[in-house]
């Protein structure tokens, strides 16, 4: 695929939410994508896809743009495919971590953004514990603001790279039974992965025991047609995919389950769980967002069967983020 073949598909209204000032275009909440936008990303992301099997892996889309990537969190697989997308547009991309910044000195978010936004980038990447942090930074720079996650929020990049793993195996996800199962509390990816699924048609169930259903779901979840249940056992066999979600246990202050075998005997994809499975539909998918917790959520066997979709979400994951970046910086250019 040469950098020509990359043509920037006609989107129906912009790809995500704006700041109306600077009209600047910004990826925060998985809200912000309708359907045509969803499809653009991903049939984009297909096409990214093939730059990983090249020799030289350059498009020069992105020349003289800079990319700042700025995490207040630890991150292995976010910040580093965010990283990997930028460079293989041809981007200046720039890391910034927390622990490195003027911030662990006392310095706000607000000035330190604002410091980073003045030397002329082109886009924010920004990961923070604060819930809507990224939205509040879109409204205080100008450059292009891109959620890689923010406190037990959203983290809309995941959910389009999830959406994106499950298709390429399953095809169309109209009609697919996904569950989501484990850490629903305190897991910034399940909201975002509940509204991308059903935007593009998905049927989703959420699994968890009642410590870890979030205040307010079951209220959200008849006003937006998903279904919740605690019994893993009863819905595992009516699954097309099944992602299961960390134990974050970083965030957990206080007994949310009495032990970890216990929590696994209840809701760990174990060998006998992953036999059911199988059994009930053989073309079953296994999806984790990770880190794992080997032998907590999910099972050795699981997480290395033949099911399982964790290290094709990896290598998705930069093609979707490369494909995110196109629509917000090449892609304006080609709308104007």
């Amino acid at each position: 695929m040469t950098a020509s073949t990359v043509t920037t598909p006609t989107l129906a209204t912009p790809l995500a939410a704006t700041d109306g000032a600077r009209g600047r275009r910004h990826l925060l909440s998985s809200a912000d994508l309708a359907l045509p936008q969803v499809r653009a990303i991903l049939d984009t992301a297909a096409e990214m896809h093939g730059v990983q099997q090249r020799e030289v892996k350059k498009l020069p889309t992105l020349r003289g743009r800079t990319v700042v990537n700025l995490f207040f969190e630890d991150s292995t697989r976010t910040r580093s495919s965010f990283e990997i997308a930028g460079k293989w547009l041809s981007a200046d991309v720039i890391n910034i971590s927390g622990k490195g910044s003027s911030t662990s000195k006392g310095e706000s978010l607000r000035d330190t953004v604002l410091t980073v936004a003045a030397m002329g980038v082109d886009a924010l990447v920004i990961r923070h514990h604060a819930s809507g942090a990224a939205h509040q930074v879109s409204q205080w720079v100008d450059a292009h603001v891109i959620n890689a996650g923010d406190g037990m929020h959203e983290h809309p990049t995941q959910a389009l790279l999830d959406a994106y793993t499950m298709e390429r195996r399953l095809g169309s996800l109209e009609g697919r039974h996904v569950l989501i199962v484990g850490d629903l509390t305190h897991s910034r990816v399940v909201r975002s992965n509940l509204i991308t699924l059903k935007t593009l048609g998905a049927r989703v169930t959420l699994v968890a025991p009642p410590t870890l259903m979030p205040s307010g779901i079951r209220a959200w979840s008849q006003a937006e047609g998903f279904e919740l249940s605690h019994d893993f056992d009863a819905v595992l066999p009516t699954a097309d995919a099944v992602m299961m979600l960390r134990v974050q246990r970083e965030r957990m202050s206080g007994g949310f389950f009495p032990t970890a075998r216990e929590y696994t005997v209840g809701y760990g994809l174990t060998r006998p769980r992953l036999d059911t499975l199988v059994a009930a539909n053989p073309d079953v998918v296994i999806c984790h967002p990770g880190p794992m917790n080997r032998g907590l959520e999910i099972g050795a066997d699981a997480a290395d069967a033949a099911q399982s979709l964790i290290l094709d979400q990896v290598s998705a994951g930069v093609a979707v983020r490369m494909s995110v970046l196109y629509h917000l910086l090449a892609g304006e250019e080609g709308a104007a």
